[in-house]
């Protein structure tokens, strides 16, 4: 599984031009779920996106974690993180979850989040999504499970 993280000020995603969800300070995570991924990846995947050290410190170094800072979570899918762009001109998806099990997982997650973290909001699976964020610092990390 995974995670395309940004350390945003605010982020948000609109379906049909009707925001279905939005954050302020926090993450906003594209996350892509690969074949052969499972609800033990994705769980991981999560326990690093909120420990995961992004955030300033009062010396300002990068030592706080989402957790740490109760910033909001904004999970979006995006399958197009899985795939395989190594040669040609074309993306290939063959490494990408099909839609039935993606949307599991993603789901998964998103209820995993929901449980264990304050603010989360999330994109739609499969719905042609605008995202719209402002990318603070720019601090941005691939996290894979």
């Amino acid at each position: 599984m995974i995670g395309l993280l940004q350390r945003v000020t605010q982020a948000q995603v609109r379906v049909d031009g009707e925001i279905v969800g939005a954050i302020e300070r926090g993450l906003l995570v594209l996350i892509g779920v690969q074949r052969g991924d499972t609800e033990a990846r994705a769980a991981r995947l999560l326990e690093r996106l909120l420990g995961y050290r992004v955030f300033p410190d009062a010396a300002d170094r990068m030592n706080l974690s989402l957790h740490d800072i109760g910033g909001g979570l904004l999970l979006v899918p995006q399958f197009t993180l899985a795939a395989d762009t190594r040669k040609g001109t074309r993306a290939s998806f063959t490494s990408a979850a099909p839609p039935d099990e993606g949307a599991r997982l993603f789901d998964h997650l998103v209820g995993l989040a929901d449980a264990s973290h304050p603010s989360v909001a999330t994109g739609r699976f499969g719905a042609d999504m605008q995202v719209s964020l402002i990318n603070d610092g720019p601090v941005t990390f691939w996290l894979e499970t």
